[in-house]
């Protein structure tokens, strides 16, 4: 694994939890010091400073760096790869074409996984390389799996995917954050609200999960004449959240892809 931050970890802890790889099979390159040791005592796992200890006869090649400096990187690990290594990346906005270039000849996944990852709660989306087989196909699901729920979706899709399920739990946490906020503003001490919030957006999402409704379906159910549902709900409206949301997601879409030139 190429770089041991938030998302990396989440990622190398439900590994080691689930036995997919045991801690003496992993290793990571990281430039903090500090961060090295966490992680070393938290894992037992390989650490190092130098990213081509980390890649050099690794059968799977993790990338957790940040984009911004993916082209300082590649080049240090690029020529230290085994042929048949599987590399996944999971930066936001590096497309296929620049990990391919890259890594010439190797097979390569792009992922785009997102922070409820840390809990196993996420869900990753994958788009396959040229050079990828239907085992490393099933790897890198296998992979991700143990994060949360894993979607394949074409190249073209990827920054949108960005845009909506990358950066969406950000989007959440906003929310979460104005409902606890409303319920201050109602009376509500501030940790009751907040766990009123918490517990309804949670409670929301498994119910249609399960149930399979569509949440036009559900908002109508919990709508009645003249009720107060619907009195929110027409203040949101006036106020263009549901515009707001569409927007975000469409901006961050934008904005991944200007991460990929």
């Amino acid at each position: 694994m190429i770089g041991g931050g938030m998302m990396g970890e989440a990622l190398l802890a439900r590994l080691v939890a689930q036995q997919v790889y045991t801690p003496l099979e992993i290793r990571v390159s990281e430039p903090s010091a500090a961060r090295r040791e966490a992680l070393a005592q938290a894992y037992k796992i390989g650490v190092t400073a130098d990213n081509r200890d980390a890649a050099i006869a690794s059968d799977v090649v993790v990338l957790a760096i940040k984009p911004q400096v993916f082209q300082q990187v590649a080049p240090e690990i690029s020529s230290h790869l085994v042929p048949s290594a599987l590399v996944i990346s999971i930066l936001a906005g590096i497309p296929l074409s620049q990990l391919e270039a890259a890594f010439p000849g190797q097979p390569v996944v792009r992922s785009m996984p997102n922070t409820p990852a840390a809990v196993g709660a996420g869900i990753s989306a994958i788009a396959a390389g040229q050079q990828v087989e239907p085992p490393h196909l099933d790897l890198a699901t296998r992979i991700l799996q143990t994060v949360g729920e894993v979607v394949e979706v074409p190249e073209s899709a990827m920054d949108a995917v960005t845009g909506l399920s990358g950066s969406g739990p950000g989007y959440v946490a906003v929310m979460i954050e104005a409902l606890a906020d409303g319920g201050v503003a109602a009376g509500l001490p501030r940790a009751i609200a907040m766990k009123l919030a918490l517990q309804t957006v949670r409670g929301t999402a498994q119910l249609l999960q399960e149930s399979g409704l569509h949440p036009g379906e559900l908002k109508d159910r919990v709508t009645s004449p003249g009720g107060t549902t619907i009195a929110g709900i027409a203040h949101l409206e006036r106020s263009g959240f549901r515009s707001a949301v569409i927007e975000a997601v469409r901006v961050a879409s934008v904005r991944s892809q200007e991460l990929g030139r």
